[in-house]
């Protein structure tokens, strides 16, 4: 594969969203597409695909992989707002109202949080930016606090909380993972902020700075289009959050290193089937972006000695929902673990 049929195929990161807008904005059966679309039709290909495993030397012209991430944030933007839309004008109605707030936060995690991944790390302010904004789409508070400063420094070891452990379920690791890095996000910044001589839990501390922007949002969508909205973007936040911290599980659970050890490729699950790699921007290399943080993502590289998952992200979601099944299929993965006490 070529390095210029490589940046093309990333245009594939469109197509939940394009499932979403279209279920948002016909309502009933189709508000379920993106759902089935995602989470079965995806996962079926990444099951019956073979990995891509070449290692394409990239083209010194960025310019259309830095414009497909751009693109995300008017596209995400768009989503959520055809969910308040169809809400607005009744195309979504009862239950179905529900399943579309799924399907927009299925695409919030899939691919807003996803893209956000890759601007956050670019040392572009505007970029950084937008990722901040897409981000605050899918109501995520601490992630960009916590993954440059805590996750890159500390994965692998006790004091990275979004490193999974051996035998913890995801719904475990969920609830301490985002608990985890919200504390440490607002503390951060508390300390941050005190040797700048500002107010360590003011406006200027960003987390507490984003709590206070989705609380105005929450109290506008209330006053102009009702709690269903409410209780809709609430929803699809959720949901996104649980899909970003679905994919923190896979990435590293059960790999450990010293905290004096540096991160390497070998202390990330990679991956490269096709919908991980073009529909999640390459997010499955995830060994080699640890490995290298700064390396844009068209450029990351496949490393045949890091541990390998079986499948990609969209193919092991369901397993993960079930601990006893995801502990027997990943735990004889694990490099020199002793699993037996946690089988």
């Amino acid at each position: 594969m070529k390095s210029r049929s490589r940046n093309i195929l990333y245009l594939f990161s469109f197509s939940p969203a394009a499932v979403v807008v279209y279920g948002n904005l016909h309502g009933q059966y189709f508000s379920v597409l993106n759902i089935v679309y995602s989470l079965i039709v995806l996962a079926l290909i990444e099951w019956l695909t073979p990995p891509l495993t070449t290692n394409e030397h990239s083209q010194k012209d960025d310019t259309m992989p830095k414009l497909i991430l751009w693109m995300h944030v008017p596209v995400q933007l768009f989503c959520v707002g055809t969910l308040f839309y169809g809400i607005h004008q009744h195309i979504l109605e009862g239950y179905w109202i529900l399943t579309a707030a799924l399907s927009t936060g299925l695409n919030s995690g899939s691919s807003a949080i996803v893209v956000s991944h890759e601007l956050i790390h670019r040392k572009n302010t505007v970029e950084q930016w937008m990722g901040k904004l897409l981000l605050f789409t899918a109501g995520n508070m601490y992630f960009y606090i916590d993954h440059l400063r805590v996750h890159h420094k500390w994965v692998g070891t006790q004091k990275d909380h979004a490193t999974a452990r051996l035998g913890e379920s995801v719904y475990g690791f969920f609830i301490r993972s985002a608990a985890g890095q919200l504390k440490g996000a607002v503390q951060l910044e508390a300390d941050r902020l005190k040797k700048s001589g500002y107010a360590a839990y003011g406006l200027h501390n960003y987390v507490i700075r984003q709590f206070v922007m989705h609380a105005g949002v929450i109290v506008a969508l209330y006053f102009v289009l009702g709690y269903v909205a409410v209780a809709a973007f609430v929803i699809q936040c959720f949901f996104a959050n649980f899909l970003l911290e679905y994919v923190n599980y896979i990435q590293h659970y059960g790999l450990t290193r010293n905290e004096n050890q540096r991160a390497t490729e070998e202390h990330s699950w990679d991956c490269d089937q096709f919908v991980s790699r073009f529909v999640l921007v390459d997010l499955a290399r995830h060994a080699d972006h640890h490995y290298y943080a700064s390396k844009p993502y068209h450029t990351l590289q496949h490393y045949s000695n890091s541990p390998k998952l079986p499948t990609g992200y969209a193919g092991l979601f369901f397993i993960a929902a079930i601990p006893a099944w995801w502990r027997s299929i990943i735990h004889p993965r694990i490099p020199t673990a002793d699993v037996s006490s946690a089988a």
